[in-house]
């Protein structure tokens, strides 16, 4: 294959990824909308995932992906069966289809390789829907053959031949492209697919422009600062205009004043008025460019961010497919009800906002929402409902709402989890009021689930959602209610990168302070600053509101003031709930800023966001508020005394590695001892419960399945003996059913690892968590 044909294939193949991708979305969400809809509306819903199927197999030959085609024969089968009402729609069904249209895109995107257990899998599959067609149960099996194509009349055998796939060498990030279609005026609603990565280097450049409005506008600026310069010298000019005059016309024999001096100036005075007016007609001229390059640099700058702007839907789509898997794992019925998805928002936002979303759903299912069963004890309809819900706010933000309406948090709850984590400590937690107690869930470490899964238990979830909403410079907030569900709003900017912003100085340095957080600007008497409980506040409308010195926050050094010590500059900022007052030299003026990030070098800077060039050229800071309330909360904070007594010496924890398999045994015990522990084995439930009787152990981790003693029985002891009931319990085994999980917590295991997504850092952060 010569280069310009790979280069064809790989293009070939990297718009069948693109077209690939939105055949696959459609056939999931048909799947999940028709496994909801009544009888009368399935005909049609049926209709059109055949034909993504059908469009997808079509495209997959093109490229001669012969498993993806051979899948999507399958598919189309099941389709055709329902059609003709030869079977019924079965939950049973929807899993296998679901399995299938999941595979398959693994398979496109390279998150599976066709080796022999891949094709395996494949042919799996493909026997389930075939025995779905049939009405047959499906009868999983392992086998060993080559890629399985499925044999149609008048169809060649399968051969590594035709079985081999088109994949030219790409990158992995090749391999996920991503596009935008955007839409024409036109009567025929015309798009042009174009790749995103294009799209960010033209609103680069674009944005890049703001920078030259800027530097453009302060060049005309100091055109006017000379103007009025020379418009102060033409007046002290005109005072001693008349003089000069008169002196020129003597011709007194006392006065010396030479003829040159005279001609020169005569020529000087027309020379200074030729200037004048060349510098006003250059001013007027440099203020109106201004003027027109700042509105078709604004009007380039909102056309791109509209061309980037896309609607919530495309990031609300994926979430449908999520909560019907989570709640079908956990044995749940959620209905997911979305409202707003086609209000547009930077896709920036959309990418930054799609993990902490995630979070929420999944955190809503697992904690929240009820299983069937206890939600008719509570008199709730049998099924839970999950809301998702974007809206526009003033001031360029957007909401974001997600609520369930399950059992509620429980603050007593979040208090306890977050002693026994040691995150608070229990004289801390009795002071505590309901909703301080509540606002711990945020914190790193803080969960009420009683168990450690794949899905939850590790107390990070709710702290990545924070971390993530603040890094845009957002607000999240939520409200409960015990039985009746709990409500979480997460505030954003609508669009990224550029913002208003309130210039300002302090100890010589400039700072920028996001324009949507600062309240107000005043200078006030120094006498109007009071010290309550050894903290100086001021009053704004009747309310006492902490202040600090932005310098002091920021730990500059110390520099002369540039104001007088009778009158103080204030900023007040706020943030969610709270507002503080920041003492600051000077406020100089509120512009449009660009936002430019540190670098790699400096990702996480305290107190600081970004960056921002001014028009002078200086490069100013730009202010993370969340964290400058934090900080000045400390430095307005009363002095706490010292920690009395001296701190134990970190002692080498002892753990119990608890299996059968001398393999497996060996590999935990080798993890462990590298990370730090000391670690003693036992071949069984027996032979542990032995051990821990004639030694001390700080952590248990077991395998469940096991002679004599299983891992489950094991637990089951360790809880009813006084001794050894808080001793941690990890349970890493084989058996991921529903049932399996249910029964670790039932025995009070505190986190269930299944060896089939088993990670040795995965296991090192729960073991750290738990000890």
């Amino acid at each position: 294959m010569d280069k310009k044909e790979e280069e064809f294939l790989n293009k070939l193949l990297s718009m069948f990824k693109t077209e690939a991708k939105e055949h696959l979305s459609a056939i999931t969400e048909g799947l999940i909308e028709l496994e909801k809809s009544p009888p009368e509306k399935q005909t049609g819903l049926i209709e059109t995932i055949f034909r993504e199927a059908h469009s997808l197999k079509g495209a997959a030959r093109t490229v001669n992906l012969k498993d993806i085609e051979s899948l999507c024969q399958s598919m189309e089968n099941v389709f055709a069966s329902l059609k003709r009402k030869e079977i019924a729609a079965t939950p049973h069904l929807f899993d296998e289809l679901h399995h299938a249209a999941d595979y398959a895109g693994k398979l496109i995107f390279g998150e599976a390789e066709p080796d022999i257990s891949e094709n395996a899998k494949i042919k799996e599959i493909i026997q389930n829907l075939q025995s779905a067609v049939k009405g047959e149960a499906p009868q999983p099996q392992i086998v060993s053959s080559p890629p399985l194509t499925e044999e149609k009349p008048g169809t060649p055998p399968a051969t590594p031949e035709t079985n081999k796939v088109l994949k030219p060498q790409t990158s992995r990030t090749e391999d996920k492209p991503r596009s935008i279609e955007t839409m024409q005026p036109s009567s025929s609603a015309e798009t042009v697919r174009i790749s995103t990565t294009k799209l960010d280097s033209l609103l680069f450049q674009a944005e890049e422009m703001l920078s030259v409005k800027l530097a453009a506008g302060q060049r005309t600026l100091e055109l006017q600062e000379i103007e009025v310069s020379f418009a102060a010298w033409k007046k002290e000019w005109a005072k001693v205009q008349p003089e000069v005059r008169s002196l020129v016309r003597t011709e007194d024999a006392h006065t010396c004043v030479s003829s040159k001096l005279v001609d020169f100036l005569e020529m000087n005075e027309a020379f200074i008025k030729s200037l004048d007016n060349r510098l006003m007609a250059l001013t007027k001229n440099a203020e109106y460019d201004n003027r027109q390059f700042g509105g078709m640099v604004d009007s380039l700058l909102d056309d791109m961010k509209k061309v980037l702007m896309l609607p919530f839907s495309s990031l609300s789509a994926i979430f449908p497919k999520l909560v019907r898997d989570l709640s079908h794992d956990q044995g749940k019925d959620v209905e997911l009800v979305a409202e707003g998805e086609e209000i547009e928002i930077d896709r920036r936002i959309l990418e930054e906002m799609k993990d902490p979303l995630i979070h929420l759903l999944r955190n809503c299912i697992d904690h929240g929402i009820e299983k069937p069963d206890e939600r008719q004890q509570k008199h709730k309809p049998p099924r839970g409902t999950l809301k998702l819900a974007m809206s526009a706010k003033e001031g360029g933000k957007i909401e974001i709402i997600v609520s369930d309406d399950g059992a509620g948090i429980e603050a007593s709850r979040i208090k306890s989890a977050a002693v026994k984590r040691g995150v608070i400590s229990q004289e801390e937690a009795g002071k505590l009021g309901e909703q301080d107690a509540l606002s711990l869930i945020f914190l790193s470490g803080v969960s009420t689930s009683p168990i450690i899964t794949e899905v939850s238990g590790r107390g990070l979830g709710l702290a990545i959602v924070r971390e993530k909403v603040e890094k845009l410079n957002g607000i999240v907030s939520f409200e409960t209610q015990s039985d009746r569900g709990t409500t979480f709003r997460i505030v954003v900017p609508l669009t990224l990168a550029t913002f208003r912003g309130l210039l300002v100085q302090t100890n010589g340095s400039l700072f920028v302070l996001p324009a949507t957080n600062a309240e107000r600007a005043l200078r006030i008497r120094k006498e109007e600053i009071k010290t309550v409980e050894n903290r100086q506040t001021i009053s704004i409308n009747g309310q006492i509101v902490s202040l600090v010195r932005l310098a002091d926050v920021l730990e500059l050094p110390e520099k002369t003031r540039s104001i007088p010590d009778e009158n103080v500059q204030i900023v007040v900022i706020g943030f969610a709930e709270k507002r503080i007052a920041f003492m600051v030299d000077e406020v100089l003026h509120e512009q449009e800023v660009l936002v430019k990030s540190l670098g790699r070098q400096l990702l996480r800077v305290r107190n600081v966001s970004g960056a921002t060039v001014l028009g002078s050229g200086r490069v100013a800071p730009i202010l993370n508020v969340n964290d400058l309330i934090k900080s000045a909360v400390k430095v307005t904070a009363t002095p706490v005394k010292a920690q009395s007594g001296i701190e134990a010496k970190a002692k080498r924890n002892s753990l119990l590695v608890v299996e059968d398999s001398i393999t497996a045994r060996t590999l935990l015990k080798n993890i462990l001892e590298t990370a730090g522990y000391n670690v003693i084995t036992a071949i069984d439930g027996v032979d542990a419960f032995t051990a821990l009787k004639t030694r001390e152990f700080d952590l248990v981790v077991s395998d469940v399945d096991m002679p004599r003693m299983n891992g489950f029985d094991l637990t089951v002891k360790i809880r009813a003996d006084k001794k050894l009931s808080r001793m941690p319990v990890v349970l890493v085994t084989a058996l991921e059913s529903r049932e399996s999980k249910e029964r670790g917590i039932e025995v009070g295991a505190n986190a269930y690892i299944v060896k089939s997504s088993f990670d040795q850092s995965n296991l090192l952060e729960v073991i750290r968590r738990l000890i």
